[in-house]
């Protein structure tokens, strides 16, 4: 049986600051949800979050199209929207292999 891949979640992270700088849990998880605010803050104003030797946050704008409806095979028509593209760097690709 192979062994359970790490997850790595908000509060393991904040964990590992707590332990890493001395710093209380509260503090940590709070510095950990303030990181991920401003990220996604930027990326709601249509800007781009890029952090070096980790990787890129975009927003790609998708098109209305036409689709089926799996269940039914009905045609139905989906809206337009926004969502959160990643591309690793170079640096955390070869990190990765």
């Amino acid at each position: 049986m192979a062994a359970p891949k790490p997850v790595i979640t908000k509060k393991s992270l904040a964990d590992d600051l707590a332990e890493k700088y001395g710093l209380t849990k509260k503090d940590a998880a709070a510095a950990v949800n303030d990181i991920f605010d401003t990220l996604t803050d930027a990326l709601k104003k249509g800007g781009e979050v890029s952090i070096n030797g980790f990787g890129k946050f975009t927003v790609v704008k998708m098109k209305a199209r036409n689709g089926l409806n799996p269940a039914t095979g009905e045609k139905i028509r989906i809206k337009a929207s926004k969502s959160p593209r990643f591309k690793a760097s170079k640096t955390l690709k070869e990190k990765v292999k």
